[in-house]
């Protein structure tokens, strides 16, 4: 009798202790997102467990991982409501972007130290933004607009110095900005619009902003000369006393054009008003006034006229080159023109995009480099990478859709993310001209790039069917358009693509992140690979761990990565083309969820091989071209890189199929 009791109670301690994690996923990060999950009010979100659970392994919504560390937690726009509670104690994680929520609360006072990008817009959060702040010195974005946060904004960016988008409008802040903002050299963007703070802009001055705005507060003082050549500025409604504004210099620098600043109409219609109702004296400096814009506006007018000059100039050196003409000059050579009356910070900028020119253009084989865009014309042609232009994202970075005056539409890669920053602009141009001489018919051609202000872009070509991944699960249409003939045409340009960068370039160029959804297609359904030759933009620490693990060859466990790794991941996106599936799909019985494991065995079935083929095809498929495709696609995934055939057999063994 003792012993029954003694075993009941033993089952009933087993059977009311919660689950522990036996997945793939790091116990912290399953801990802190089991503890979130509990404080939002346990939401509908798929996946998700209050205790244990593997959501790396399961795939749980709104969760990214890189191997068993959550990277990404991007769940906005879900309606969420609760609150954040105190344990966002992830081990890794880079981005967390709950915006446009009903999630109320406090924000924690501590949060992960390896954060890069925080989003807590269009919340409820109520109370003060938290000095832990000053810890997350790996920070680049931060967004806490519109919620209900009040006090002061702490002084706590002394060791943000990376920081490039700060927005905490739309809230109720008050007091003067803390000291420790003038320290944030790299920051580009500042949304402070609609709160309630006070003081002057003087701790602003300083920094090299692109977006400045502080509508609607109660800013007083004069505004300093440096901001008022801010590109996107906007002041209005708060009480300045403009009448304090420092005169311009004599010789107003060139950075101040090709925007003219005015003033405002109201600024314009108080001199006026003075000059028509007062006594003489005042006549008299009303005239000073007029006096003051007229040189103002011949001297701007003188300025601009230069500023064509030169860029006419600019022109028909750039037509000149790109019609194969040669242009002899020594490393030393200067342009003629006079730069004495420019602005350090403008002589700086110059000079490092005359560097950027003459060092793409030795390191390059064609007679033109590549376009060099503005972060100012990059921001107006995908209007501010706004969401509706967001294509897609990967561990390298976001991908926004561009449309250029003329109606062209390319695609800009925003890096990002847990790409490694580089040492020096010199390393950075040396992977643009790298990738710029990658020339292929299935290559996703690179346009041009832009260093500037921080930020580091790339600009490609745009593919209208979007990628391969798309049109084999999502793009309904697409998918119809998939024949037989047509999937062995997309792994052949594929494999001509993998043969081009292993075989043609010297040295060898290694993908290290080849999947379905960077094959992008084209007009016809045509073929272009996209991120060749950005494997050295990723750090060390994810230098292995790039790409989905359901498309990583087995060698990557060991961290070794070559050639015939690329053949592996390539064997996984033709079993994608061949049944239709997705390299991992956790909605499956566990026995199919990894695309590899379960076809592997079947692939010398011939039975089996025919109940394997994408049913979409309706049996429209010669039997013999179907064996020859899965006898390729076995050859490629062998477990040992030996085994594996190079990729310019591959090649052949497929142009024999067409």
């Amino acid at each position: 009798m003792g012993f029954a009791r003694w075993g009941f109670c033993v089952w009933l301690v087993v059977v009311s202790t919660p689950p522990v994690c036996t997945g793939i996923t790091d116990p912290r990060d399953v801990g802190a997102l089991n503890s979130l999950y509990i404080s939002l009010g346990f939401p509908p979100l798929l996946g998700w467990l209050p205790y244990g659970g593997d959501p790396c392994g399961d795939e749980w919504q709104g969760v990214r991982c890189v191997f068993a560390n959550i990277t990404s937690l991007i769940l906005n726009g879900m309606n969420l409501g609760g609150v954040l509670g105190d344990d966002l104690d992830f081990a890794s994680i880079l981005v967390i972007d709950l915006s446009n929520n009903q999630i109320g609360g406090s924000i924690p006072p501590t949060l992960p130290v390896t954060i890069r990008n925080f989003s807590l817009s269009g919340n409820q959060f109520s109370g003060s933004i938290p000095g832990g702040l000053s810890s997350l010195s790996q920070l680049t974005d931060l967004s806490l607009g519109n919620n209900h946060l009040s006090g002061g904004i702490p002084d706590a960016f002394q060791q943000l110095t990376g920081l490039t988008t700060m927005d905490m409008s739309g809230n109720s802040l008050s007091g003067q900005l803390p000291p420790s903002m003038g320290s944030l050299s790299y920051l580009r963007t500042l949304n402070l619009q609609n709160n309630k703070l006070t003081g002057t802009l003087d701790v602003l001055q300083d920094l090299n902003l692109m977006t400045l705005n502080i509508e609607n507060n109660l800013f007083s003082g004069p505004i300093p000369e440096k901001l008022l050549i801010v590109p996107d500025f906007r002041k209005d409604g708060n009480p300045f006393n403009t009448t304090n504004i420092a005169s311009p210099p004599a010789f107003p620098p060139l950075a101040a054009a090709p925007s003219p600043i005015v003033a405002s109409p109201k600024q314009a219609d108080g001199p006026r008003k003075q000059s028509d109702e007062s006594s003489s004296p005042d006549t008299t400096k009303s005239a000073v006034v007029k006096n003051f814009w007229s040189t103002k506006i011949v001297i701007l007018i003188a300025v601009s006229g230069v500023v064509i000059l030169i860029a006419m100039g600019i022109c028909l050196l750039v037509l000149s080159c790109c019609k194969g003409r040669e242009v002899k000059k020594t490393p030393n050579e200067k342009p003629n023109y006079n730069v004495s009356s420019l602005q350090s910070n403008y002589q700086v900028d110059k000079e490092r995009e005359r560097t950027t020119r003459s060092h793409l253009s030795s390191s390059s084989n064609s007679s033109c480099g590549p376009t060099v865009f503005s972060v100012a014309s990059l921001q107006q042609y995908t209007n501010s990478f706004a969401v509706h232009n967001f294509i897609g994202e990967g561990i390298i970075g976001r991908v926004y859709r561009a449309e250029l005056p003329d109606g062209k539409i390319l695609a800009v890669k925003k890096l990002g993310g847990a790409v490694t920053v580089l040492q020096s602009d010199a390393e950075f141009l040396e992977l643009v001209s790298t990738i710029f001489k990658l020339k292929h018919a299935n290559l996703v051609e690179l346009v041009g790039y832009c260093n500037e202000h921080g930020q580091r872009l790339l600009v490609y070509e745009y593919c209208r069917n979007g990628t391969l991944q798309d049109a084999l699960h999502i793009d309904h249409e697409i998918h119809q358009k998939l024949s037989w003939n047509v999937r062995v045409r997309v792994a052949l340009g594929a494999a001509s693509a993998l043969q081009y960068l292993h075989e043609v370039c010297q040295p060898p160029v290694i993908h290290r992140n080849f999947k379905s959804a960077n094959i992008l297609l084209g007009n016809k359904l045509a073929v272009h690979v996209s991120d060749c030759g950005l494997s050295p933009l990723v750090s060390s620490g994810f230098a292995n761990q790039v790409i989905s693990c359901c498309y990583n060859a087995p060698e990557l466990e060991l961290g070794s990565y070559t050639c015939q790794s690329d053949v592996y991941s390539l064997g996984v996106v033709m079993l994608e083309l061949l049944t239709g599936r997705k390299s991992y799909d956790r909605l499956r019985p566990r026995g199919e969820q990894s695309l590899v494991r379960w076809a592997i065995p079947q692939l010398h079935d011939i039975d089996a091989l025919s109940r394997m083929v994408d049913p979409s095809l309706n049996g429209a498929y010669p039997a013999k071209s179907l064996s020859r495709f899965a006898d390729i696609i076995s050859r490629c995934v062998q477990w040992e890189p030996g085994f594996r055939p190079p990729i310019s057999e591959i090649v052949q063994d497929l142009l024999h199929m067409i």
